[in-house]
Parts: structure tokens; sequence; C-alpha cells
């Protein structure tokens, strides 16, 4: 049965609490906790019925019942102080106004989720929940952000666990009406559409706003009447659900549609964020609308794209990279691409690293790295994986030279520190700890805090984490559990003794099952009469990855198997509301991914900032943020050939340092009960690890060494009608022309007999330029140690001097210091060089002496 007509129906909120409907529809209210109190007060109940949701608690509230509330005068009075917090906070500045104060430079966002509170289940897991820290870490700074995104009407998958453990998924439809989301509408109360056309025909979105403190998400949502095939209609039904299909389609809405919703909304960004390869053909689309704004060719306008873009990519993972095959990007593309005035051929190009690997299929993070300067990893270690995955894309230049960086993640404090800290946190430290985490002196004060008090507070924090567990469990079971199962439930678990955390997406290099491999040895750990312990793990696998399923089955089975159901518990449906109670709770947090597949990883530093202590393989951020005392290692990051002999050697490692380290550590008590050393590592852990891996710190190294970069390369780019890329396309035409005549002819190395540390090498050499100026190329010389490959590594570089010019032949010369010893090698070359060019090696020219 259809209606007639539709139409929202709202609560009527008494003018006393008119503030708190306002609230409710800002997710600011998230990560401050006066305001969540508000609104817990209201009803207790119903404020967990809702899973946390203002906007669904208030509309099931009875007249009467918001009536009574509003003649509450103590209530009014704190709704009062918590509003004109909000308004303090939306109507300041912020930081990011200190170095960059241009009015209207936007920097849009793209991802393909965004977690933001578990309320909102527009999320998978850690990229979701990075965007979501990112987003309300750029409110908190005053980054001009706006975020584009899907919005999902079946959002992401609920986990339900059979009795055998196997994963099951179910879908529940999202009713947008009972979230914080208002639909963006023309002067005339329509609905703002925008279109994409794809094989089936044209599929229309419509826009959704949702506020993150200052930030606005946009979002698109295809299940409008318009589009009457069910396939379009569906397009945004799940988060990375369908087909292939399905998600070339969802790819081409987020990245093309997304730009498209952008100029709708009359917002033209002057820098583009592209978190992940999902988003990557919105790099397409910014191309052709800047194309007939400015009257440009493709290569012209790709110019403007490149140069004030910004790519992050997030895993080292194959799977995590996305490609398409050739004759599905066919289907999908052919007609568009006619659009952009450039060939098949020049497309398929951009999606791939080499002619090499031209059938592999067409990559969005090729595209993504090709469309972009502005190129990260998310730690350093994943930096440097990802410039060797990617070399290719660069291949006449070194490994160092490739141009892909690193932005460390971090972790937005104020959404994940549990209360009663915070609390403990404001008594002792500076304030800066809540408005600036990201400062060292934020936190300086940490050893001031009394032990006894920083202990007793973790206490209660744990013996919530297992009130909650058995809650949990008992919530998820209490259909088929009898009244002695239930019963046996409510002892799972020990609020006083040693729980270890482990909590991410189940894939296999994560190994969750390393902690089994010798399940008689855990056992005996976790049975210990004098010193036992637990463990509480959570997380789902992928829908379509079997493996991962698979891994939790197995998991499950070796915990029922050897009888430790009591101390060994598995919390499903794995969500934002489940990772705060244990990462807040915990005393340990377990990682064991396989080096080097974990990019960053965060979980962990949402331990630490509730004094959690981080115990890991050195990988992803641990690699970087581990000195040796500030937490526990798992190995010294050593990468093995045979995986088994890996397994075997880290399960040993972390059994040796669970017995021999961690619980010592913990169960040595003072005559007051408190673990003295165990404390100073809490204190030592968050001193050194809370404002290093904050998600304000992440924000601020994207803003001064990306955004506002990218955005004066923008303004740059396009003044005087794209002036300075014309002239750059006729720069490298000329340059496409000339460089097989450029050689390097003569070299010679003065000083190499005798050479020590510290000598001076100087380097003289002939090169032959063609019609190229000298002004055009800059003239290197490449030294450093040779390896056994005979190749400089790692190589250095030192810029040569023109001394003179004759007869078609440029003459050059320079010096540099012998900086090591051993064997040594020394090599010249010739690279264009541009003014707009960041990294010499986006030149992609290169000759070497041969």
């Amino acid at each position: 049965m259809r209606p007639v007509t539709t139409f929202v129906v709202n609560p009527t909120m008494p003018a006393a609490l008119a503030p708190l409907k306002e609230l409710a529809y800002n997710f600011w209210w998230c990560w401050h906790a006066d305001a969540i109190e508000l609104f817990h007060r209201i009803d207790p109940v119903l404020w967990e019925e809702t899973h946390h949701n203002p906007v669904a608690m208030l509309a099931l509230l009875s007249n009467e019942r918001l009536n009574a509330l509003a003649e509450r005068a103590e209530y009014v009075a704190n709704l009062t102080e918590v509003y004109q917090e909000f308004r303090s906070y939306m109507d300041s500045k912020g930081w990011y106004s200190s170095i960059d104060a241009t009015p209207g430079s936007f920097v849009a966002y793209f991802c393909a989720e965004f977690g933001i509170h578990e309320s909102f289940s527009n999320y998978s897991g850690g990229l979701g929940v990075l965007a979501g820290d990112h987003l309300k870490s750029a409110s908190d700074l005053g980054v001009p952000l706006v975020a584009v995104g899907l919005l999902y009407q079946e959002g992401y998958f609920r986990q339900y666990l059979t009795q055998n453990g196997w994963q099951n998924e179910m879908y529940s439809e999202i009713d947008f009406f009972t979230l914080p989301l208002t639909p963006v509408t023309r002067q005339d109360g329509s609905p703002l559409m925008i279109t994409v056309d794809v094989p089936l025909g044209t599929l229309h979105a419509q826009i959704w706003k949702l506020n993150v403190g200052r930030v606005p998400l946009y979002l698109l949502d295809t299940n409008v009447p318009q589009n009457v095939d069910p396939t379009l209609r569906d397009v945004s039904d799940r988060l990375y659900g369908g087909t292939t299909d399905t998600r070339v389609m969802q790819e081409m809405l987020l990245g093309i549609g997304g730009m498209r919703m952008l100029a709708e909304l009359g917002i033209e960004p002057a820098a583009c964020h592209v978190n992940e390869g999902h988003a990557a053909f919105s790099m397409l689309e910014r191309t052709r609308m800047t194309m007939s704004r400015l009257g440009m060719t493709f290569r012209e306008a790709w110019r403007i794209t490149q140069s004030s873009t910004i790519f992050t990519t997030h895993t080292p993972v194959p799977a995590g990279n996305e490609i398409f095959h050739f004759d599905v990007v066919e289907r999908y593309f052919k007609a568009y691409v006619s659009t952009l005035g450039i060939s098949w051929a020049e497309f398929l190009e951009l999606g791939t690293q080499t002619l090499a690997d031209i059938e592999d299929g067409f990559s969005m993070t090729v595209l993504g790295l090709k469309g972009s300067t502005y190129r990260n990893g998310v730690s350093k270690l994943h930096g440097a994986v990802a410039r060797q995955m990617w070399n290719a894309v660069w291949p006449q230049f070194s490994l160092e030279e490739v141009p892909i960086g690193a932005v460390t993640n971090g972790v937005h404090t104020g959404t994940w520190v549990g209360s009663e800290l915070a609390h403990l946190y404001d008594r002792y430290l500076s304030p800066k700890w809540r408005t600036h985490p990201e400062e060292n002196d934020a936190w300086e004060n940490v050893d001031r805090i009394p032990s006894f008090e920083l202990w007793r507070v973790h206490q209660r924090r744990r013996e919530r984490l297992v009130i909650a567990a058995r809650e949990h469990i008992l919530s998820k079971h209490h259909a088929s559990l009898t009244q002695e199962q239930a019963s046996k439930i409510h002892d799972y678990l020990d609020p006083d003794i040693l729980t270890i955390g482990f909590a991410r997406r189940f894939a296999t290099y994560k190994r969750a099952d390393l902690l089994m491999r010798d399940m008689d040895r855990l056992a005996a750990l976790v049975t210990d009469p004098q010193r036992p312990m637990q463990v509480i793990m959570a997380g789902k696998a992928h829908p379509r990855d079997t493996a991962g399923k698979e891994l939790i089955q197995h998991v499950l089975e070796n915990i029922r198997n050897h009888g430790l159901e009591h101390r060994i518990v598995f919390l499903e449906d794995y969500d934002m509301h489940v990772a705060r109670l244990m990462v807040r709770g915990c005393d340990v947090w377990l990682n064991t991914p396989r080096r080097p597949y974990e990019a960053s990883g965060t979980s962990g530093m949402k331990s630490i900032i509730n004094g959690g202590l981080h115990f890991s393989v050195l990988d992803g951020w641990w690699a970087e943020a581990f000195d040796g005392h500030n937490g526990f290692a798992i190995g010294r990051g050593e990468e093995m050939m045979d995986p088994d002999e890996q397994d075997t050697a880290d399960a040993g490692t972390l059994y040796d340092t669970i017995e021999h380290a961690i619980k010592p550590m913990f169960y040595e008590r003072n005559k007051g009960k408190v673990p003295e050393r165990w404390v100073d590592m809490m204190k030592h852990s968050i001193r050194t690890l809370a404002p290093e891996f904050s998600s304000l710190r992440m924000v601020r190294d994207y803003a001064t060494k990306n955004y506002v970069q990218a955005t004066q390369a923008y303004r740059a780019m396009t003044e005087n009608g794209g002036e300075r890329a014309r002239s750059m396309v006729q720069y490298f035409d000329r340059v496409a022309a000339s460089w097989p005549a450029v050689r390097v002819g003569e070299v010679n190395i003065h000083g190499g007999s005798g050479a020590y540390v510290g000598k001076h090498i100087h380097v003289n050499a002939e090169v032959r330029l063609g019609s190229l100026h000298p002004n055009d190329v800059i003239v290197q010389a490449v030294y450093g140690k040779v390896d056994a490959k005979g190749e400089i590594n790692p190589a250095h570089t030192t810029t040569l001097a023109l001394q003179r010019e004759d007869g078609g032949t440029s003459y050059y010369e320079g010096d540099y210091v012998c900086q090591e010893s051993g064997m040594q090698g020394c090599t010249v070359r010739v690279t264009p060089t541009h003014e707009q060019l960041i990294h010499v090696a986006d030149t992609l020219y290169c000759t070497y002496a041969s």
C-alpha cells in the first residue's frame, strides 16, 4: 500500500527546550560529555533503546513528558549552559584562520564511509572511524572542510553468530528521519538532486546534510522515485555491498556525483582530499568541470586538479587497492571519456602503473596517485611500504624519491577518553588537554596525578567493562539461553584481574588467532590461580571474506574446546559503542598483524589515552611510537619469509612477554594495593603518546603540509584564466618533443682515489640538451652506497651548477661530501624542472649517464 502523499512529523518542543533540538541535530554533542549527559538524563532506558540517538529519542517522547522536562528549572539551566558552550564553539574561528585566512577556500574531503557515532551506521571499521575523527578535528581546528560521502539505506551489517560460530549478516532499513539528517532542498522546497549517467540509464541522487560541529557532511542517496529501475535505486543501499557493477556505480556516484553535488551547492573547493581510492573518480570530474569553466584541454585542467589534490592511501593489502577489469570500465566510462577530449588509451593510462601491467585492470589507487601532488600513507612505515608498492608509477626514480610521504593517523581525544578519566585530567593537567590535546605541554603534568587515583579510576572502568560485556552477551543471546546458561554468563569475567582487549576487523593478516597458537599455554596463562588473566575480543569479517569468517569460527571453537568461555569472551556486533567500552576498560590492548600489512591501526591509540598499555607487533603506528618503556612489543620488527615460522616466533614472544613482563608488573602491588611500576608505565605512555597520536595533530599536519599549499596552488593555477596551467602544458610539450635528444656525455669524478668520510668529491659533466634551455632542466650528481646488485642505494643528490655552454654542449660541475664509509658510487642525471612542481619525480622524465 503506497501513500498518496508523504510529510514529516516533528515533535512539538516547548520553547525552553528549543536548544535541545539544535544540539540533537549536530553531532558536536557526541564528543562533549555534558551534552551527552543532557540527553541521557531525559530517559536513561530510552537512551539505550534508541542506541544513543537523541533525534530518535526526542521523537518518542510525549508532549506531556517534554512539558514536564521544560518545568525542571535545574535541567533548563544545565541545557542553557551547554547550549551557550555550543554556540561559542560554533561562532569561534579556530586555529586554521591563523595560517590561512582566505575566505571561501574550502577543502572537500571525500570518503566512502564516516564513523561519527554508533547511532549513524555509515561506517564499517577503521577507515570510517578515522574519517569521523578527521571531521571532528577539522571542526575543532576551524578548518574550512566540506565532507562528501554516500548515505546508505541499510548502512553496514549487524553481525550475529550461529551456534557453531559462523558469522551471519543482518541488514536493517534505516529511517533517515530519525537521524540528524536534513534533506537539502531548492527554494521551492523540492529536493536538490544530481545525476550521473551509467549504462542502465541516468542515476539520480538526493542530497542530505549532516553537521559535525562546524563541518558539514553532504551525502548522496539513490533511494528516490526518479530511479525507476530497482538496480539504480539500490546503488546506495549498502556500504561495500552488491556486485562489481554496484561498486563501480557507488564510486562513480561518490566521485563524479560528489563533485556535481558541490557544484549544485555553490561550493568550489580550492583543494580536494581524496581519502582512499574509492573516491578517485572525483579527480576526473573536477578536471572536466575546470575544462568547461576555463575553456581548457584535459591536460591543462588535469594539471590544476593534480596541483590541488591530496590523496591518502590506507592499505598495503592488495584487496584494499581496488582494481576494475577493463571491460567493466569500458561499459561505464566509454561515453564519459568522450567528454574529456582524450583517447581511450590515454584514459586507461591514468589507472595503470606501467604499460607492462595494462592487463591487470584499472587501479583506483593508481588513479589517485596520478591525479594528485600530495600523497601519503598513514604511518611512517606505511609510507615506506607504499613507496615500494607504487615505485613503478615513477620508474625513472629511486625509491627514496617516490613522492609518497606519511601523515600518521591519530584519534579524537574528546570522543574516546572516558568521562571519569577526563575529570581526573581536568584536576591535574592543563586545560589544553581538552582544547589542544596535540600539544606536548598539555600532557606534561600527567606525573602529578597520584598513582592511587589514576589506578582507582582505571579499576572502575574495568569493572564497567566487565558488567557491560556480560550484559552485551546476554542481550545478544537472551532468546536462546536457558536460565542456567544465563546465570553462568553473570559469572563471566572478573573485574579485578588483568584484562587484555583485542578488537578489529577479522582479516587473516591481522592474525586474531595468534594468541591461540598454543592453546595449552594460553589456558595456563588464563587460569593461573596466582596471576590470572582474561581476554575480551570483538570484530567483524567482511561479508565476502570467507577466510575471515572461518577465523572467527576458529577462535570461538578454541575457546569452547578448552573450556575458557568464562575467561575469553567474544562480543558480537562490534561497533563504536563496544569499542569505547573496551578501550576505556582494558589494561592491555593487543595487536598482532603480520608486518608490514597494518598500515596504521588506531584502536591502540584510543586505549592509551584511557591508560591502557599497547602490546603489539612493531607495525603501523607502533613501529614509530614504541620507545621501549611506553608499552610492550612483539618482536623487533622482523619480517620472515616463512609465514608459519613468523607466527611461531611471534606467538612465543607474545606468551613470554605476558608471562615474564606484563603479569609480574601488573600484580606487583605496594601497601596501598597499587601496581606502582604499572601505573608509572601508564603515565609514561599517556605523556609520550597522547599528543603525538591525536587526530588534531594529524589534521594540523594535513593543513600545514598539504591543505594550505594545495589551496595556494589552486589560486595560482587558476588565476588569469588558468595561464600557469596552460604554460605548464606547453613546457612539457616542449620537453616531450626534445627529450629524446637529451644526453649526459662525459662525466669526470675527482676525489674517489683515497676517499674518506668528510672528503669532497668533485663532479664534472657534459650534457647535451637538444632544443631545451639550461633553465628547463636540473642536472644532479646522484651518489651513495652501492648495494650487492650494483645499484646506488639509498641514493642522495646534489645539484650541479652550469659553468658554460659551447657548441650545443652544456658544462656542469659541483661537489658533495662523503658521508659514510664503504663502497660508494656516483652518476649524473638530467631531469626537467618547473616552478609549479613540488616533486622531481612528477616530471616523469629522467636521463642518466650511461
